[in-house]
């Protein structure tokens, strides 16, 4: 079986197929001067993007993983744009926790591992 690198950098490639599975690293929002619900909207555009390459979409998400910089705050927000993009009918299992994120600036990172 062949590993598929999408968009590979120095330190992490943007995703990584092998074996029919695609691994989509963290992604975080490139203009940060949103709040929750934009940052939100900028990632799941750009898991879209990844999945597209990779040859799939969100509809074949199994997992993902969300961290938020302030869960007590900003978990709503972040669910109502969640909850509007995701494939109704095939949502991933899904874990969401507070963590402190690269730069003060990042808000939401999301994380997600899907059949292609």
């Amino acid at each position: 079986m062949g590993i598929q690198r999408i968009a590979p950098g120095p330190r992490m490639s943007m995703g990584v197929v092998h074996n029919g599975t695609v691994y989509v690293a963290g992604q975080v929002a490139d203009d940060t001067s949103v709040g929750v619900a934009g940052q939100t909207q900028q990632i799941l555009a750009k898991i879209d993007a990844v999945l597209s390459q990779a040859g799939t979409d969100k509809s074949k998400i199994l997992s993902a993983n969300i961290w938020l910089s302030d869960i007590g705050g900003t978990f709503a927000e972040m669910n109502g744009v969640w909850d509007s993009w995701v494939s109704p009918g095939n949502t991933p299992a899904r874990a969401t926790v507070e963590a402190k994120l690269a730069t003060p600036a990042y808000k939401v990172e999301i994380a997600v591992i899907a059949a292609v």
